[in-house]
């Protein structure tokens, strides 16, 4: 049961994650969280760096949807001058949006990655769904109220995987 919550690679940020690395493993589309995965929680635009990133994935002809448990407004005003789909109020960890980009992106579970900074939303969500899995390291150390129980557990679901040798994260 544990292992659902393994991520199949964890990284510092977005900015480790490349388009000829991805493309090697045969990905073609990319499922990413928004909050301390792309920006801060309480940033409401993409920087430079961010937007840069996103140009880059999409001139290598990798998709990218946002997946967002955060509300419409939050997840559009980010998403939106970037031209990019987006999925609010995902319920993530549960399946239903991961399989609704899917979908919508017309590719296979295999070629699809999902990213985001959380074990027991975006790595467990993309798990039980059955796509490849990055864990990110949050961008900042602070998050909003049910985020900071998250992490608590999290806390000791990453333990675990460090003392079986199973992960090296960093914080």
């Amino acid at each position: 049961m544990l292992s659902k919550f393994l991520p199949n690679e964890h990284v510092k940020s977005i900015f480790d994650i490349h388009p000829s690395t991805l493309t090697e493993k045969g990905i073609k589309g990319i499922i990413t969280d928004l909050d301390n995965t792309l920006v801060a929680w309480d940033v409401a635009d993409a920087t430079p760096e961010v937007i840069q990133w996103f140009k880059l994935m999409k001139e290598h002809d990798i998709q990218i949807t946002i997946i967002s448990n955060n509300n419409l407004d939050r997840v559009k005003v980010f998403s939106e001058p970037l031209g990019t789909p987006f999925v609010y109020s995902a319920r993530k960890p549960l399946r239903r949006a991961f399989n609704k980009v899917r979908k919508q992106m017309k590719l296979k579970k295999e070629e699809i990655v999902v990213i985001g900074d959380q074990v027991l939303t975006d790595v467990l969500g993309g798990n039980i769904a059955g796509f490849y899995t990055i864990l990110v390291v949050p961008i900042v150390k602070s998050d909003g109220r049910i985020t900071r129980i998250n992490r608590k557990i999290e806390r000791r679901i990453l333990n675990y995987f460090r003392n079986k040798g199973k992960i090296s994260w960093e914080e």
